[in-house]
């Protein structure tokens, strides 16, 4: 009798386990191709997420190196314009600053002198001042090595006369489109000290050397530095025997951002090889199509089939008017091919990280559409095997129950 309960048991054990298998296969059998389902879309967001974070990264590297360019040239160093009369302290005043900013650490400071240039051409000092032509070449030379010189590890200083305004609106523009700061040092003289400098050039004068005369016609051409123009701003006026503010031109040089350059100062932009020729062919092809438009007779807007879209054209509008738009648009191009490369830029940066957030959202939603699944698998199986255990124990409390006679 035992053996047979055990039998029994044994059997009925058995059988709830290959229900439990049962169970589960059928179970794995719904719900797989499901998961499989949610496991590839999830793998496939997964690798495009990680396309468009390499192509954003990539675009980023290009787009920070032309920054880096862009930044690179915008760290230069400043620049000092010595202007005043011949025997005013100017070369003095030069070496002052030169050792004050060597000793500061601003160095290398370099001194492009108008009395070096003067001496290297071989002109002397009256003929170069009163020689337009020999005088408009030294200006020239001074200008193009400070120019030259102006780069991001060295400090300029242009010891001369520079004694027109107009010569220094040009350094001003070129100090603009070379993104630097800069300033004035005007070595300016009291009546006294001019008297007292002219006769000493009359004691001491020799051919070639500088002479009353020309010195007299200096005092008359020279054109102060204002602190009203902006091209002489900031101002610093020393007069001999003063000692210069030198903490303050520091101040001014290396502690203020330096004036945006403007259109009319900064250099061409560059922009691909062939982009403005397939611009203007573009454009023309789109005026020639509304003019032909406009020919046979045709009002409203007009379809351009290879934008796929349709111009709005006034009626009043002649091919003339069109051409010049045409020809602004092109100039306003080629000016600003820089900003627009920016704007597409962020544009494009834009629209990634939007396709990146839907992404990540989808993603999201499939994971957790996927552990839904799991958990709703798991629950179902946890729920049969208790009905099985509960129906398993009614049936061994049925067998030990004694059946009454």
């Amino acid at each position: 009798m035992s053996e047979e309960a055990s039998d029994s048991e044994s059997q009925d054990i058995q059988e709830h386990n290959e229900t439990v298998r049962a169970l589960s296969a059928g179970l794995l059998h719904i719900y797989e191709p499901k998961l499989r389902e949610v496991k590839e879309n999830l793998k496939e967001l997964i690798n495009k997420q990680n396309d468009l974070q390499i192509a954003m990264t990539s675009e980023k590297n290009a787009f920070s190196s032309r920054q880096i360019q862009e930044v690179n040239e915008m760290q230069r160093m400043p620049l000092i314009v010595i202007t005043g009369l011949p025997r005013s302290g100017k070369t003095t005043r030069a070496k002052e600053l030169e050792q004050y900013f060597s000793e500061n650490g601003k160095g290398p400071v370099h001194i492009v002198s108008e009395a070096d240039y003067i001496t290297r051409s071989g002109y002397g000092v009256k003929e170069s001042f009163t020689d337009t032509g020999k005088e408009k070449q030294i200006r020239a030379s001074l200008k193009s090595e400070a120019m030259k010189l102006l780069t991001k590890s060295t400090l300029v200083i242009m010891d001369g006369t520079n004694y027109i305004k107009g010569y220094r609106y040009e350094i001003f523009c070129m100090s603009k489109n070379a993104r630097t700061t800069q300033c004035t040092v005007h070595c300016a003289m009291t009546v006294e000290q001019r008297n007292a400098r002219r006769d000493d050039i009359v004691q001491n004068s020799s051919s070639g050397e500088l002479d009353a005369e020309t010195f007299d016609a200096l005092c008359q051409r020279y054109e102060e530095p204002q602190d009203t123009s902006r091209w002489d701003r900031p101002l610093f006026t020393v007069y001999g025997g003063e000692e210069m503010d030198l903490a303050r031109i520091n101040t001014v040089l290396y502690e203020q951002a330096p004036l945006p350059p403007n259109l009319a100062t900064q250099n061409m932009p560059l922009s691909s090889t062939n982009f403005l020729f397939e611009l203007d062919k573009t454009t023309q092809t789109i005026i020639d199509q509304i003019a032909a438009a406009r020919k046979i007779g045709l009002d409203g807007p007009v379809e351009i089939p290879q934008a796929g879209m349709r111009a709005e054209v006034p009626d009043n509008m002649s091919v003339a008017q069109l051409n010049r738009h045409r020809r602004q648009f092109l100039n306003y191009v080629k000016m600003h091919t820089n900003v627009l490369k920016t704007k597409a830029y962020k544009d494009k940066v834009s629209r990634i990280k939007m396709q990146m957030h839907q992404i990540h959202q989808r993603t999201k939603n499939l994971r957790a559409k996927a552990l839904e699944i799991q958990e709703l698998k798991v629950n179902q199986c946890a729920t049969k095997l208790q009905q099985l255990h509960y129906e398993e124990s009614l049936v061994a409390n049925s067998k030990r129950t004694p059946r009454k006679s």
